[in-house]
């Protein structure tokens, strides 16, 4: 799936002018910025590539987005509404829809990279995409508990209940992420989020092949 396959945010044409120029410019340099991350990675994107992509100037693009720490925290706002978009779409949020965004997710190693490099350099101060992850991750902790709280209640199998869970599972999805990064043939982050997945559910594991 290319950024150009992504659903686009609805409502944006509707006042014209100025504003809808702007919306439009930003979601053009978004697009690119995507498009040159599946090709080419975080490292090998640059401002004045997506810049081209997009068909403007590099300081038109810098109008819109004055770093590329902020540009790429521009596509991660806007891979999660797409993802948000899309789950959305096959009604409330299980743990079978985080499965297949895990999966997903196998699928655009470029913006995994850029998600994971961004997240791990937020936690020095005064890093621009600092705010932006402080509060991704309060919600994402928020509606993971959701999550477990409609799929098991009150307690999950183990005794835990869905808010001291939500951390584990948000630490599981990302940490995975990395692992899958660095050693992507020996790790099946998808495979491995579904052995989580049984962990909480409080399966018994299946006895070794003989």
């Amino acid at each position: 799936m290319t950024a150009r396959d992504q659903p686009r945010p609805s409502g944006r044409r509707s006042g014209g002018g100025r504003e809808a120029q702007r919306a439009e410019r930003r979601e053009a340099i978004l697009r690119a910025a995507m498009e040159l991350i599946a090709e080419r990675g975080y490292r090998g994107t640059s401002l004045a590539a997506v810049a081209e992509r997009a068909g403007l100037t590099q300081q038109g693009l810098l109008h819109h987005f004055p770093s590329k720490e902020l540009l790429l925290v521009g596509v991660l706002e806007a891979r999660d509404q797409w993802d948000t978009a899309a789950a959305a779409a096959t009604g409330a949020w299980r743990t079978d829809t985080l499965a297949g965004l895990v999966e997903y997710n196998a699928g655009r190693p470029g913006v995994v990279q850029t998600y994971t490099v961004l997240a791990g350099d937020s936690v020095t101060e005064g890093h621009p995409a600092r705010d932006f992850f402080e509060r991704r991750f309060r919600r994402v902790r928020e509606a993971l508990a959701e999550v477990l709280r409609t799929e098991y209640g009150d307690r999950l199998p183990g005794g835990l209940t869905p808010e001291r869970a939500a951390p584990l599972l948000a630490a599981v999805m990302d940490g995975l992420q990395l692992q899958w990064l660095l050693e992507p043939e020996e790790v099946d982050m998808t495979a491995a989020f579904g052995d989580f997945l049984a962990l909480l559910r409080g399966d018994e594991a299946e006895p070794p092949a003989s």
